[in-house]
């Protein structure tokens, strides 16, 4: 009967030292899995940041597009004036000298 309970009682040790073991484990785990959702975490934003900063490029893109065009369209228009009051300039200096 000693012996039965001797050897119980190693068992109910064994079984304790089994459950810190896998607790350890555990913990362990939780460690790894928390550095690799910070990890995620911190690529997720990259990923993120990535996606903003090409959106923005290319926003600004086409938005100097847009401008370059209105800017060249108003710079023709420029120029066309400029053209009518050279001519008008000149016919003015014609009419003078006669």
């Amino acid at each position: 009967m000693v012996q039965e309970i001797d050897k119980l009682t190693d068992n109910v040790n064994d079984i304790k030292s089994l459950f810190r073991t896998l607790n350890e484990t555990l913990e362990s785990i939780e460690k790894r899995l928390s550095r690799l959702e910070k990890m995620d975490s911190i690529e997720h934003r990259v990923e993120v940041n990535q996606i903003d900063l090409s959106d923005i490029k290319e926003s600004l893109q086409r938005i100097e597009e847009t401008h370059s065009n209105e800017i060249q369209h108003i710079n023709r228009r420029l120029d066309s004036h400029l053209v009518k009051i050279a001519k008008i300039e000149e016919e003015m200096i014609i009419i003078k000298s006669r």
